[in-house]
């Protein structure tokens, strides 16, 4: 935060919503930040910032470990969905096959399902977060200083 000249205060983070800032505070409590001019040459010198990240080798590392993920994990998915029902319209004699009680061969494979799909979450959240999620915020930071570094001097 800083303090402008009027005594207001005014955050200096690019992250703050400010749309989102007033709600549950009083109208004198908040003051929304200015709007900073932008400069002409602006657009295309950001434009440069961000595809320079895009080409740079830790961006390309962190889009890989995300299709070394999420291929695999949503193809294996898929095929298991789809043998799913497969197997229940083509074989309902299997799927209704008691394994205790009322509970058969089919209600289980369904029950299967949504426990594939709540693993599957898990270890995608597991996975952002031990391998991608730093690098990630890591290349976030150094996009904003890099824009406020051209944008300044600009």
């Amino acid at each position: 935060m800083q303090r402008s000249n009027a005594g207001d205060v005014t955050y200096d983070d690019p992250w703050y919503d400010a749309l989102a800032s007033g709600w549950g505070e009083s109208a004198a409590a908040v003051a929304l930040p200015p709007a900073r001019p932008e400069p002409e040459a602006a657009p295309s010198a950001a434009a440069d910032i961000y595809l320079e990240v895009q080409r740079s080798a830790a961006f390309q590392e962190v889009r890989r470990s995300y299709r070394r993920f999420v291929v695999p994990g949503a193809v294996a998915f898929l095929l298991w969905y789809v043998a799913y029902v497969v197997t229940a319209t083509t074989v309902p004699g299997l799927m209704a096959r008691p394994v205790a009680g009322a509970v058969n061969v089919g209600m289980l494979a369904g029950l299967g399902q949504f426990l594939t799909t709540f693993l599957l979450t898990w270890a995608y959240v597991r996975h952002a977060r031990l391998r991608r999620d730093r690098a990630a915020l890591e290349l976030r930071w150094d996009t904003q200083e890099l824009t406020r570094g051209r944008g300044s001097a600009s």
